[in-house]
């Protein structure tokens, strides 16, 4: 079982307190995560991640263990930590603006 974090706008829509918990079965990816967290909540869909093309949004970064995994490919393993659940995957909101 893994933890994500997901930041305030995207747990209100899914309507969630605190981190969502997922089972996933190997191999652990970013794209995996991804998948079982917009199959869990759909109306995440769209959100994170382009629908036609999958690609990630510009301003959504992912971290796993203190690391940004934001432009690794998306079928990269995550860290064996992520994969345990001692550490969250955490989907960031990325801050703009001046």
């Amino acid at each position: 079982m893994i933890r994500v974090i997901l930041p305030q706008h995207l747990r209100t829509l899914a309507r969630v307190d605190g981190e969502v918990t997922l089972d996933i079965a190997s191999p652990l990816t970013v794209g995996t995560v991804l998948d079982a967290l917009e199959n869990r909540y759909p109306m995440l869909r769209g959100t994170i991640r382009d629908q036609v093309n999958g690609q990630r949004r510009a301003f959504v970064r992912f971290f796993a263990c203190e690391q940004d995994v934001s432009q690794d490919s998306p079928d990269d393993p995550l860290p064996e930590a992520v994969a345990t659940g001692v550490e969250p995957f955490l989907i960031v909101g990325a801050m703009a603006g001046g």
